[in-house]
């Protein structure tokens, strides 16, 4: 009797505190919302997101995030051109290849990097990084895109690796053995025998490292530039979704529309967010194998 009521309380514990979380979650996202919306009010959902004017202090202020978000896609994407293949040939090397000692010396090494703090990387993309792009490339600033996509890759690639290592390291080795036993080779095994069977972890360590990209704030503040606009090229200083709310929220009053626009701003960002996570979720559902 003891025992079922001590393990009733356990159970009614545990899900008091799932459903804490449910509605700490649902509270973030109704605020704002509430606080967001209000920014429709005197501009248009088409022109808020698609428009590419954001001067939100003035006489005849503008919120248009068109340039925000072209910023932030344009240094995920650039990031993930860095960070993707590095972290995936990492994970097939620690998986496939690297002696066991290797892998138990270097793979908590590269966990270790996913624990340092993002204002370090953006000092070091700001103080080292900047100067060097400026002065060898000849370009105007080093604060660009480029820049902040090189440091966010050095953010993303130990997520990716350590994620990707973990689902190559689970296929079965009866799978491998066997491929090899038919002929294959080492690297003709890891492509159609081991990445395909991982290809649910695989998907979901990409899509988490490019969510990890989106959504970073102190590195883009740092070390992109600050230039609300539509980057042209990789040397264009930018200003992502997240810099440009983090640089100008304490600066724009309470219950103003620059206040309400960036909610608003905060709104594309979790979607968008959103939208990566679900990927990665389906990824790992539609691709998920069955155990050997």
């Amino acid at each position: 009797m003891r025992y079922d009521f001590r393990e009733k309380a356990v159970e009614g514990g545990l899900a008091a505190l799932a459903l804490l979380s449910l509605a700490v979650l649902a509270g973030i996202v109704f605020y704002l919302f509430r606080e967001g919306l209000p920014v429709f009010a005197s501009t248009g959902f088409l022109d808020f997101v698609f428009g590419t004017d954001w001067y939100p202090v003035g006489d005849q202020p503008d919120f248009e995030i068109g340039s925000l978000i072209a910023g932030s896609l344009a240094v995920t994407f650039l990031a993930s051109l860095f960070a993707v293949p590095l972290g995936l040939m990492t994970a097939a090397y620690l998986s496939e290849v690297a002696a066991n000692t290797t892998r138990r010396i270097i793979k908590p090494f590269i966990e270790l990097l996913a624990a340092l703090p993002s204002v370090v990387i953006g000092f070091i993309g700001m103080v080292l990084v900047a100067p060097w792009l400026q002065n060898t490339l000849g370009i105007a600033t080093g604060l660009n895109l480029f820049n902040a996509a090189l440091m966010l890759a050095f953010m993303a690639v130990p997520t990716i690796c350590s994620i990707a290592e973990d689902a190559l390291h689970a296929v079965p080795r009866s799978l491998k053995d066997a491929s090899l036993a038919l002929g294959a080779t080492p690297w003709e095994t890891l492509k159609n025998v081991t990445f395909p069977y991982a290809l649910s972890g695989v998907g979901t360590a990409v899509m988490l490292g490019m969510s990890r990209a989106l959504g970073e704030t102190m590195v883009v503040l740092m070390v992109a530039g600050g230039a609300a606009i539509v980057p042209e090229s990789i040397f264009d200083p930018i200003r992502p979704m997240p810099a440009s709310i983090a640089a100008e929220m304490a600066e724009a009053p309470f219950g103003s529309p620059h206040y309400h626009a960036l909610f608003a701003t905060g709104i594309a960002l979790f979607v968008m967010t959103f939208i990566f996570n679900a990927i990665a979720f389906r990824l790992a559902q539609k691709y998920k194998t069955p155990a050997v």
